[in-house]
């Protein structure tokens, strides 16, 4: 993509009825983007179908879940999960007898990762055990899901999967210091991508983030072709991110976390979708807002964009909900600090000389500096430090409200797409609140 393509209207369009089927391609987790995509789906009447990416054994060996782990999930989910475990990636994966990525990745040390190499030839092997365990994985899941898909009903493939770290303890270091290092204990994100250990976990993003959405339009080309030969149709959604339109110095301006490492595998998400596009395939990348998960976390400052949401709330129409929510997050900072405050300091961040070079689209994902990392996760310690309580943040409260606003966005324009990759900047987030909580809270009120 040369320039970012916004959604800039709210969808009105809703082809998905009670009956049809909606796909949940990944685990569904408590604090992610996928919890109201699903809450819409049930909302439609849809019948909500999951997967499961299964669990590791004590020998690292892949198991379907048991009766008990079965039953939470498909609580959790309120639908039917498809228990044949499809977890992507292979960084445990390697021909029988010989070593995993993994296997060799212990052997790395602090003092050694970035001299170490790798035997690609064997990292090949690896991959494609990986690849092909995946697949068949998957082709066992569609055969069981066409089974579950009556002729004419729409169908919603709302792909979910990403990650890819290996669970290596040198990486977990280098993480640390590259994402949420500062002066002495900072890490350039680039040595990190130049060396063997770099280049494995981008392979491994690719596979997890971008390549299994692939493999779900290919895979369930049969079924597609059964549901639009019957009259149904069938949509294809992917979570992204690629930046962020947020509000700086009161106009609306891409920006970015620096360094989003997993950056490379969503822009090869990015292309698959646009691939499946031209092919006449309705399937779109939605690039979201940043927000705090239990993944996002382990990237210091991520959470500093979501805050001038407030703003954009104000901006675009405002309102007694709107002064609610500012009240809410008034609440959660300690005596002496204002939310004014809050976003002053991301406003400082923002506007210094330090940050104007990672403004630039066409270089994304820029590797981090000192400078950078400096000021991110120093605003980000300082804006902590002003809260109440570090586990109840004003970040928590208003990435609640922008999976909700997603969630209604991406349901509502996966009906009538507009394009294979789409930006959810920060004013249709924030009109898409105001018009359903703000609108709904007034019309009850006069009611």
């Amino acid at each position: 993509m040369k320039k970012p393509n916004p959604l800039t209207h709210f969808p009105r369009t809703n082809i998905f009825r009670p009956g049809d089927v909606f796909v949940l391609f990944g685990e569904l987790f408590d604090r992610g983007y996928a919890t109201h995509l699903v809450d819409q789906a049930k909302k439609a009447g849809m019948e909500i179908v999951g997967i499961t990416v299964g669990r590791r054994d004590e020998a690292n060996v892949l198991r379907p879940l048991n009766d008990e782990e079965l039953a939470a999930a498909e609580a959790r989910l309120g639908g039917k999960i498809i228990n044949v475990p499809i977890m992507a990636g292979f960084d445990l994966d390697a021909p029988e007898g010989e070593p995993t990525p993994t296997d060799l990745l212990a052997k790395m040390t602090l003092e050694t990762w970035q001299d170490e190499k790798l035997d690609w030839s064997h990292i090949e092997k690896c991959r494609n055990v990986g690849v092909e365990r995946f697949k068949n994985a998957l082709s066992e899941v569609m055969g069981i899901l066409d089974g579950m898909i009556a002729d004419g009903r729409n169908v919603f493939f709302a792909h979910t999967m990403a990650g890819g770290i290996p669970k290596a303890k040198v990486f977990m270091v280098i993480a640390n210091r590259v994402y949420k290092g500062r002066g002495a204990r900072h890490m350039s994100s680039q040595t990190l991508l130049d060396s063997d250990l770099g280049k494995l976990i981008l392979q491994n993003f690719d596979e997890v983030s971008a390549n299994t959405f692939r493999h779900l339009i290919d895979l369930s080309t049969a079924i597609r072709a059964r549901i639009e030969a019957s009259g149904g149709q069938v949509r294809y959604s992917a979570f992204g991110y690629h930046g962020t339109g947020i509000l700086v110095a009161n106009e609306y301006r891409w920006q970015t976390y620096t360094n989003y490492t997993q950056g490379y595998a969503k822009m090869r998400l990015e292309r698959i979708a646009e691939e499946a596009w031209n092919k006449g395939i309705k399937a779109t990348v939605y690039n979201c807002p940043e927000i705090r998960t239990n993944s996002s976390d382990v990237f210091a400052g991520i959470e500093l964009p979501l805050i001038p949401l407030l703003l954009a709330l104000k901006k675009e129409g405002g309102g007694e909900w709107v002064a609610q929510q500012w009240q809410a997050c008034q609440d959660l900072l300690a005596d002496g600090f204002t939310v004014d405050d809050v976003l002053r300091k991301i406003s400082d961040m923002q506007t210094s000389e330090v940050m104007r070079p990672f403004y630039d689209f066409s270089s994304w994902p820029m590797p981090n500096n000192p400078g950078q990392s400096d000021l991110t996760i120093g605003t980000s310690s300082e804006i902590t430090a002003m809260h109440r309580d570090g586990k109840a943040l004003i970040s928590d409260l208003l990435s609640r409200l922008v999976v909700e606003a997603v969630g209604q966005l991406i349901f509502g324009e996966s009906s009538a797409p507009s394009g294979p990759v789409l930006w959810l900047n920060h004013d249709i987030v924030a009109r898409t609140l105001i018009e359903t909580k703000g609108s709904a809270r007034n019309a009850l009120e006069a009611a």
